[in-house]
């Protein structure tokens, strides 16, 4: 297990029954970044990769 799985986890237990907009969650990244800026780099990553997670599934 991964250290990043515990907060992931916490993360389901926590809000796993809420469904939230992609909206709302770039805004949640985009505050994260500004309080947390050393961060700037791994969350620009993370939402590329969700941004584009579908287009590995249209090349098969």
């Amino acid at each position: 297990m991964y250290f990043t799985d515990r907060g992931i986890e916490e993360l389901e237990s926590r809000r796993g029954e809420e469904e939230v907009t992609f909206e709302w969650l770039a805004e949640r990244l985009r505050e994260f970044v500004d309080l947390n800026p050393d961060f700037e780099i791994p969350v620009e990553r993370l939402a590329t990769w969700l941004a584009r997670h579908d287009d590995d599934e249209d090349e098969d």
